[in-house]
């Protein structure tokens, strides 16, 4: 029997060729699995029909998605099955006119939807109903709740994200999964709901890392990322920002046991000293975040205000009172902290090392965990990858992230593989 939570993207698609599977058996098994974990972990705002399944049109070797079942977080729109925004109804579309690009993408290659995944409110923090798949008491996290939820709980393979502050990163380290954020802008936003333009990010997760490298070929049309056994010659950089907040123990050891296998490996392991202008991008990207969301729920605010959760409603007063003035400082610190940091990267290292959150996932539903370790990354656009490497006593994963400069996502993604083969 096969098990469908070890089979890679291109492992399906070998067994495809040679007649080992039929097209829907992925997409039927993950419905099986749906059926016995949701009333459990409630990953799922709804779920797609069984498709009608034909080979996609023009789709190279190599690049196909094609009978891969992909989850889509319920901030991006879909032509076929409604979109909520994780509002939990209040805010409802039972039919967008267009599938986002993403999903037009997707489609193009093949793949196939299995339904729309969990969000918190316009993906900000106000938690979702979607439990821990490896605590139910436990947060997953958020915004991205549903799709690192159903993941790792073998629902799905890949599932859609999107990351304004942390929103990627944190829950794969809760739910101890693979979550990748590319460079900003690499994949494209239409038809993806905004909450800070010059934030939001689309990424997605998966279970091995082998398949974030297939995606990621696959949805921009990149070369072959090189797979790589040793790691002579990386330099990687230890790394804290904001340096001022101290992680968890489990966080402490997760970053330590990193560290050792990198350098097992062959890496040379220094001390990245960033400064204090990197400690103050955590509380610049509170101020973009917020005069941003302020303008891009504006009309949303309007007519669902009343309905609106207080930590929505609070980030949009905030961004009400801010000014022009101090909204463009943040900017401009931005951009001198994106000069520094690649000239560090160009000099010093190859990729930072850094922790994904505090510590394990909190106990309880009420909140979805701090993202302050994730801040004055998603704020400079570089991209980022949650490497599972650690779990607890009590088998909770914690994960550690791999930072490299914009526009280096291949090379942090073929670094990252001689972690996780």
């Amino acid at each position: 029997m096969t098990d469908w939570t070890q089979m890679t993207l291109a492992g399906f698609q070998r067994g495809l060729s040679r007649g080992e599977f039929a097209p829907l058996d992925w997409w039927r098994a993950c419905r099986e699995r749906i059926d016995a974990l949701e009333p459990t972990l409630q990953a799922w705002e709804c779920q797609a029909p069984e498709p009608a399944i034909t080979a996609p049109d023009g789709v190279k070797p190599g690049q196909s998605l094609f009978g891969i079942p992909v989850g889509i977080k319920d901030i991006i729109d879909t032509a076929r099955l409604p979109t909520t925004w994780g509002t939990r109804g209040y805010h409802r579309v039972a039919q967008s006119d267009l599938d986002a690009s993403i999903v037009t993408e997707l489609a193009r290659l093949g793949a196939l939807p299995m339904g729309k995944t969990v969000s918190t409110e316009y993906a900000y923090f106000q938690p979702s109903k979607t439990r821990n798949p490896h605590d139910p008491t436990r947060t997953p996290g958020g915004s991205s709740s549903g799709s690192a939820a159903a993941v790792a709980a073998g629902m799905v393979p890949v599932a859609l994200g999107t990351q304004t502050v942390g929103s990627i990163i944190r829950p794969a380290s809760y739910c101890g999964v693979v979550g990748f954020k590319p460079t900003h802008g690499t994949l494209g936003v239409a038809g993806v709901k905004a909450l800070a333009p010059s934030l939001d990010t689309l990424g997605w997760f998966t279970r091995h890392l082998e398949d974030s490298r297939t995606l990621f070929r696959a949805l921009t049309g990149s070369p072959p990322i090189r797979t790589l056994t040793r790691l002579d010659g990386v330099r990687v950089g230890l790394c804290q920002v904001p340096s001022t907040h101290s992680p968890s123990p489990e966080t402490a050891t997760a970053l330590k046991g990193a560290g050792e296998k990198m350098a097992a490996l062959g890496a040379d392991i220094g001390t990245a000293e960033l400064g204090a202008s990197f400690d103050e991008l955590v509380a610049h990207q509170r101020v973009i975040l917020a005069y941003e969301a302020t303008r891009a729920l504006a009309s949303e605010r309007e007519r669902f205000g009343a309905l609106m959760s207080s930590p929505l409603l609070a980030l949009l007063d905030e961004g009400q009172n801010l000014t022009l003035a101090t909204y463009w400082q943040a900017r401009q610190a931005t951009e001198r902290a994106r000069i520094e940091l690649s000239q560090q990267l160009a000099e010093r290292f190859d990729v930072l090392l850094a922790p994904s959150a505090p510590g394990a996932a909190p106990e309880g539903l009420a909140s979805t965990g701090d993202p302050i370790y994730s801040r004055a990354w998603t704020l400079l656009g570089v991209p980022c990858v949650n490497l599972p490497l650690h779990w607890t006593p009590l088998g909770l994963p914690v994960g550690v992230q791999l930072i490299a400069d914009r526009y280096q996502d291949q090379r942090l993604l073929s670094i990252a593989s001689a972690l996780m083969p």
